[in-house]
């Protein structure tokens, strides 16, 4: 069974490989079965390398993975065959043969790619990092070193859905826009547009070649990991699943 999707945008060109991986066909147990790629979590490490070269492998063996130690922030790094950890939410390389990766539980994987300036990047983007400027920031940064905002072209992974999304007043005062909200059965409640709301923040910074996949990752528990439905479930942890991009 296939344990990741692919964006069409991004198929188009063979430079580039790329996968937005659910949790199968992975080697961890129970609350993490199977394919747990999320370091942070409690699931034994081992388990947790063993996945995330279960899923390299799937795409481009010979590669290098690289993964940041994710924060909800708005950094973004320069990927330039760095050693030691790297603390950011997005990161951005021009090197080929360096598997760039996030992972999510709800947040958003956002991947993408100049093909003609041979430059790619993925981003770890929840609400609080595209407030504060995770996705300018992914897309600032691929400018600096040659990519035009032009030729880039971006997908949007597995994410919590506007149906499954159901927030309090506290974030409908912080985004401060009707677009992206929707009233609840719930008093005082609604339902955000995470997906619609990056999906927006792309565009507005100059990205206008996007697509959005539109997998809600929090009713199919038996292939998404999600943090909101550990929650509902009163889970003591949860796993993550990882998105790659790369470019030989």
């Amino acid at each position: 069974m296939k344990n990741f999707t692919s964006a069409k945008l991004l198929s188009d060109y063979s430079s580039v490989t790329h996968g937005f991986f659910n949790r199968l066909g992975g080697v961890s147990s129970e609350l993490y079965g199977s394919l747990n790629c999320g370091t942070a979590s409690l699931d034994k490490p081992v388990n947790v390398y063993k996945n995330r070269i279960i899923a390299l492998n799937n795409l481009h063996p010979e590669a290098r993975l690289i993964e940041v130690e994710q924060t909800h922030s708005n950094n973004v790094h320069l990927y330039d065959y760095d050693k030691g950890i790297i603390k950011a939410d997005a990161i951005v390389t021009n090197k080929k043969n360096i598997a760039l990766s996030v992972v999510t539980a709800d947040c958003a994987p956002i991947l993408l790619v100049d093909p003609k300036a041979g430059i790619i990047g993925a981003a770890h983007a929840g609400w609080r990092g595209a407030k504060t400027g995770i996705i300018e920031n992914t897309i600032n940064k691929m400018c600096e070193i040659g990519a035009n905002k032009l030729d880039i072209l971006a997908a949007i992974g597995p994410c919590i859905s506007k149906f499954s999304y159901e927030v309090g007043p506290e974030l409908y005062d912080i985004i401060k826009n009707d677009t992206y909200f929707k009233k609840s059965q719930k008093l005082n409640y609604y339902l955000f547009d995470l997906e619609n709301y990056l999906f927006e923040k792309l565009f507005e910074n100059g990205v206008t070649k996007i697509e959005a996949l539109s997998i809600d990752t929090y009713p199919i528990a038996n292939n998404y990991f999600s943090y909101r439905r550990k929650t509902h479930l009163n889970e003591k942890d949860y796993g993550r699943q990882i998105s790659i991009i790369l470019q030989t």
